[in-house]
């Protein structure tokens, strides 16, 4: 099994949401770090955890940005990072495959999955 870190040069963190049901915000986090456990033999037994900071969000709007880190939302005072754990890797083909973990946000954790495709090593 090979360990690597997440790169965040050319890694991103990125998001879309409903907004007012008429528009989609999307928006990213500048600041995140993580590990990839991945074994090539069985990359179902590969695993991630991956550490967000809450304050870096950044939609190119700075009032929504400021809103977003308040207490009405993420609450970065009391909350700075959001987390994700894998639980199990499902593949799908030799380069698709869907990540379920643990997402936790405000300590609250729930079951997420993550759309994953191989890109290649190097």
């Amino acid at each position: 099994m090979s360990q690597w870190n997440i790169d965040p040069t050319h890694s991103r963190v990125e998001f879309s949401v409903k907004h007012m049901v008429i528009s989609t915000v999307r928006g990213n986090f500048d600041r995140f770090e993580g590990v990839l456990n991945f074994d090539p033999a069985n990359p179902g037994a590969s695993s991630v955890e991956a550490t967000v900071h809450a304050d870096s969000i950044n939609t190119g709007t700075a009032d929504r940005d400021a809103h977003l880190r308040s207490g009405d939302f993420f609450d970065v005072e009391k909350f700075p990072t959001l987390t994700f754990k894998s639980t199990r890797v499902e593949l799908d083909g030799d380069t698709v495959a869907k990540v379920h973990g643990d997402l936790t946000i405000r300590d609250v954790t729930k079951p997420v999955t993550l759309d994953v495709t191989f890109l290649g090593e190097g």
